[in-house]
């Protein structure tokens, strides 16, 4: 073997062990890995909406107080009482008798007139014979006895005889309306009103109230405001008082405690309003 392969292996073998030695230098400049835990960081939650369960709310401005305006008087100028009846004598009424004979008939007896009608269709009224009225108010007590559907009862007012009139009327279904009755023909002034003072019906109580100035007229059931109406044709006359039954089994209605009062009023004139005018009936005589 000669010297030159030697010479290569031994410059190969210091190579190697150069190499080593280098790569053992750098392994022992790096860093050796810390195996301690890392401590963690603390972190500031971040703070979330408070909420306002009572939230402030602006003060409201006071606003002006308006005036309370008094209500408008429903009677103007009522004055003194100026008659009274008590129903105790039959002879200042027409028709009127102190008995009945069992058909139709106006009775005055215990301080009360009770129209009674027993034979139907029929319309029964009496006149006061001495009153003479222009501008008033009249009051008088009706006790509903015998009564149904369409049967009515009222006052006449400012009548020149039994068909010539003005009248308010009640029905026994809870109505009420005002008529013009001329020459047997009613011109309905007003349409039919449901009034809860209206007896619906028999047995019943009711206080009517009627108050005229001029050409106004206002109507009136226990001391209630109804409804009022306007009409020139009758200026003055005498009070009565009618029913008129259609109903099978007739009917019967008391009056009672009339008094009338002066008035002293001065009238407005009324705006002209275009209203449905109600179709005239005709009354049947008794």
């Amino acid at each position: 073997m000669g010297m030159k392969p030697i010479f290569y292996r031994i410059l190969t073998l210091l190579l190697t062990l150069g190499l080593a030695a280098c790569f053992g230098l750098a392994a022992q400049e790096q860093t050796p890995l810390s195996l301690e835990p890392v401590p963690e960081t603390e972190s500031t939650p971040t703070p979330s909406a408070t909420i306002d369960w009572f939230p402030a709310t602006s003060t409201a401005t006071a606003s002006a107080t308006i005036p309370a305006v008094p209500t408008a008087i429903p009677l103007p100028g009522l004055g003194s009482l100026t008659f009274t009846d008590d129903f105790s004598s039959p002879a200042p009424w027409l028709r009127a008798k102190a008995a009945g004979d069992g058909s139709n008939s106006v009775i005055i007896e215990r301080n009360r007139a009770t129209i009674a009608i027993n034979t139907t269709p029929a319309t029964i009224s009496s006149l006061h014979k001495e009153l003479f009225l222009s501008d008033f108010y009249a009051e008088v007590d009706v006790s509903v006895n015998r009564c149904e559907a369409s049967d009515a009862y009222g006052l006449l007012f400012r009548a020149a005889g039994d068909f010539d009139s003005y009248r308010y009327i009640l029905n026994c279904k809870g109505e009420t309306r005002a008529e013009r009755m001329r020459g047997a023909v009613v011109y309905p002034l007003s349409e039919w009103v449901l009034s809860g003072d209206v007896p619906p019906g028999a047995p019943g109580v009711v206080t009517l109230g009627v108050w005229v100035s001029g050409v106004e007229m206002r109507f009136f059931l226990n001391g209630h405001y109804q409804f009022s109406v306007f009409d020139p044709v009758f200026r003055n006359g005498t009070l009565g008082i009618f029913a008129s039954a259609d109903s099978p089994f007739g009917m019967n209605v008391s009056f009672s405690n009339l008094e009338i009062y002066s008035v002293s009023y001065v009238s407005p004139t009324p705006t002209a309003t275009v209203t449905n005018t109600p179709t005239p009936s005709r009354t049947p005589r008794p």
